[in-house]
């Protein structure tokens, strides 16, 4: 009863840092709220548009344009190709001008090329088409920042997997809505099966200006307000009479340039408020906010946002987030296509919704991998217990890759079975990664939110390339990508999930 009521009401919020402990779900009033809803529903709607294509390209688009298998391939690799780029811009441009006008931007950008799908004439226009449409892709960094600046350590875990997880959703929901609107427009409307697949990508660019548009006028940047207030916080009196506040024009001796430090400077916050109450804790001492300094997003010089990609702690999120994420992308392009080729008998649409099964487990299971972390995290205190955690999904994903691979199951209960299995390993990993990212150099979270989502979609290319040049052998592709997994998360697993020098 108690989960259910905090999902009703306005969060308790840590006086420290305005973020909020609890996440108000049903609560649109609050600012905490509507950032939850507008981060995982801007994704979905942007996974929605960016995964359009594979439901109907295993049949209709692929007739109409004439394509071969490797055609389909390469639009399936350039699609991955143009959101691994944009991911990696995506989390820089997040720390200057802040995660919502960033996802904003990426929402409408992405759009364009949606609308365009009715001009597509040949294999080549799709495969170019692909690469645009796959901006959106990179909705998901500023998804995640945005979590990141609203939600405290002891939820955001819980927060970044579970709008990750309803928005990865949008991957399975397209197997259902693009072949319904593909033959409401034949059956219904009387189309072509030529101007059908057409006329529905005018849905997905509808439903993504809208809730691009709401989320522009609706939400806030930062639990202060504008993002050049993101730091206001920081000039809270921290002793009654004192003006002992936080001057953000001064470098931190330890923390990167453009870090705040303790200075001497008087202020009034009242004015600035946050829309929920807040209770202000006037014991809090000066290491507390010292601590808190480092959770400040600063923008980054070229050399110290080089310095946070190829940190060996970076890293240890990165590359297993390029095998969970990556197998994940990788799937969701093949498995339709995996499916018709092992049971024939299911056809077009019934091998597409199966295929959307995978996708949809997103809804319970990314989050339940947040969900663990941040419960492993109360109760030991210590971000290595999220670590394990991560290590050992990623561990037990690999076997299951092994396993579906190497016996190419011909029952489809054993099919569905072990891929019910491989979803919840592979999303939970997904989960449990983004519960450790915002740890490691948190005052350049979107950078770090970048690189680790930008190599996500690395392993899909990667892992999308593997299936290219194995053709229709799929089982071949999922043992050798299981390989490759388990290899780089055991080489991964020793690493310290945060930085020494940036222990509280």
């Amino acid at each position: 009863m108690e989960v259910l009521r905090l999902a009703f009401v306005s969060p308790e919020i840590n006086p420290n840092n305005r973020k909020a402990k609890s996440i108000p779900f049903f609560n649109p009033f609050d600012k905490y709220g509507r950032v939850y809803f507008f981060s995982w529903l801007g994704f979905m709607v942007a996974f929605l548009s960016w995964y359009a294509f594979p439901p109907l390209l295993t049949d209709t688009i692929k007739q109409d344009l004439k394509m071969t298998q490797v055609d389909i391939a390469n639009s399936n690799i350039v699609a991955l190709l143009a959101t691994f780029l944009v991911r990696f811009v995506a989390g820089p441009l997040c720390d200057r001008f802040g995660p919502r006008l960033v996802f904003v931007g990426l929402l409408i950008g992405g759009s364009i090329p949606t609308a365009m799908a009715g001009l597509v004439t040949t294999p080549s226009g799709l495969i170019a088409l692909r690469f645009f449409v796959g901006i959106l892709g990179a909705t998901f960094v500023p998804c995640q920042v945005w979590c990141t600046g609203f939600f405290d350590k002891n939820i955001v875990g819980t927060a970044n997997a579970l709008a990750a997880g309803w928005g990865n959703a949008g991957g399975g929901i397209t197997y259902f809505v693009m072949p319904a609107i593909f033959d409401s427009l034949v059956h219904s409307q009387g189309l072509s099966a030529h101007k059908a697949w057409r006329v529905a990508y005018i849905v997905p660019f509808v439903l993504i200006n809208v809730i691009a548009l709401a989320m522009l006028f609706t939400c806030e940047d930062t639990p202060t307000g504008k993002w050049s207030e993101r730091q206001i916080w920081m000039k809270e009196e921290h002793t009654t009479g004192s003006e002992n506040v936080i001057d953000l024009d001064t470098q931190s001796p330890d923390g990167p340039s453009g870090s705040p430090s303790v200075m001497n400077v008087p202020t009034d916050i009242e004015k600035k408020g946050a829309q929920t109450p807040v209770t202000i804790d006037r014991e809090a001492q000066t290491g507390q906010v010292d601590f808190y300094n480092r959770e400040v997003v600063v923008a980054p010089t070229f050399k110290e946002a080089l310095g946070v990609i190829f940190s060996l702690s970076t890293m240890a999120v990165a590359l297993p987030y390029a095998c969970s994420f990556g197998t994940e992308l990788a799937l969701d392009s093949i498995l339709g296509s995996y499916y018709t080729d092992n049971f024939p008998n299911l056809g077009q649409t019934r091998s597409g919704q199966w295929a959307a099964m995978f996708g949809l487990l997103n809804v319970v299971f990314r989050p339940a991998g947040g969900l663990v972390a941040d419960f492993l995290y109360k109760r030991t205190n210590s971000i290595w217990a999220k670590k394990i955690w991560l290590v050992s999904l990623s561990i037990i994903m690999g076997a299951f890759l092994l396993a579906i691979g190497l016996t190419d199951p011909k029952s489809q209960s054993t099919m569905f079975g072990l891929a019910a299995g491989l979803a919840f390993f592979t999303e939970a990993a997904n989960g449990a990664n983004f519960a450790v990212v915002p740890h490691v150099h948190p005052f350049a979270n979107g950078i770090v939110s970048g690189a680790v989502g930008g190599m996500g979609n690395f392993g899909g290319i990667i892992f999308a390339i593997v299936f290219r040049y194995n053709g229709t052998n799929y089982a071949r592709g999922m043992w050798i990508i299981g390989v490759i997994s388990l290899g780089v998360n055991l080489s991964m697993s020793w690493v310290r999930p945060m930085p020494r020098s940036e222990m509280p």
